[in-house]
């Protein structure tokens, strides 16, 4: 039978049981798309990355939740790097991800034990807050924006905190008007215990009732805090019951750095 390399890694964490779980695996050609869901649903973690070598030195780059596959993840982009960096003996100055719908990704090393990834910027624009989100998510925001997630603007990190929104309900939430997919959520306030922003990612339409770190998310956060605060950089804590998630965000121009470490807690061998 097959035997895959495999790792689980904890991404935006400097120990284990923090941040996000991802699972990698180095594959010499990607398998049909089904075997792949399949193996995503059965590691069953947030999101499993999946990375193959291409002559010219660079790397595919696709990544899976339980349900479906995604077009952008930068939790899973994280500890691909570090598996490279760390596992796979790489020494290069970059890795070069190509991916499908985001286009090339690059990571590279941001200090002895920081990894940085630089990533296309995700833009939204002010619309009036939906009153059945409102009523899904059990607080009414500041502020609402379309963009590529449903983002909202609370007062302070410590309404983010109290958050108790219906999931069933959010996973149902969608219009084709908008460019937001339905069933993914953030919410954030500009303010929190020595960071500059804290939030929640809300993902039930992605098969994640809620996602402890989203680098995806950030890459809209970051050009929220532009927009609403004229800063470029942030730092950022993404809250999650029993974890969360610190990341740095750098925007320049229609890019945005993010920063973070990882942590490997698994590597083994997965036998189809």
């Amino acid at each position: 039978m097959p035997k895959l390399p495999f790792a689980q890694i904890d991404a935006f964490a400097s120990q284990a049981f923090e941040g996000n779980q991802a699972c990698v695996m180095p594959l010499d050609a990607f398998l049909a798309d089904e075997v792949l869901q399949k193996i995503a649903a059965e590691n069953n973690v947030a999101e499993t990355a999946c990375i193959v070598a291409v002559e010219d030195g660079g790397w595919e780059l696709r990544w899976f939740t339980p349900a479906v596959e995604v077009p952008l993840c930068g939790h899973a982009t994280l500890p691909a790097g570090h598996y490279l960096y760390q596992h796979a003996g790489y020494s290069g100055d970059q890795i070069t991800f190509r991916t499908r719908e985001s286009g090339e990704l690059f990571v590279s090393r941001a200090g002895e034990d920081r990894l940085e990834m630089d990533f296309p910027a995700q833009f939204a624009t002010e619309i009036a807050p939906s009153e059945a989100i409102i009523s899904a998510l059990g607080a009414k925001p500041v502020r609402a924006f379309d963009g590529p997630f449903y983002a909202v603007l609370y007062e302070s990190a410590d309404d983010i905190l109290a958050l108790d929104p219906d999931l069933e309900r959010l996973a149902t939430l969608g219009d084709s008007e908008v460019s937001w997919r339905p069933g993914n959520f953030g919410c954030f306030a500009l303010d929190g215990d020595g960071v500059d922003v804290t939030s929640r990612f809300f993902a039930p339409g992605s098969g994640i009732p809620e996602d402890p770190a989203t680098g995806s998310w950030h890459c809209l956060v970051s050009t929220l805090v532009q927009q609403l605060t004229g800063k470029a950089t942030a730092k950022c804590f993404q809250a999650y019951p029993g974890r969360g998630a610190y990341i740095e965000t750098e925007l320049q121009g229609d890019r945005v750095k993010l920063r973070g470490q990882s942590v490997s807690v698994i590597e083994g061998t997965f036998t189809l």
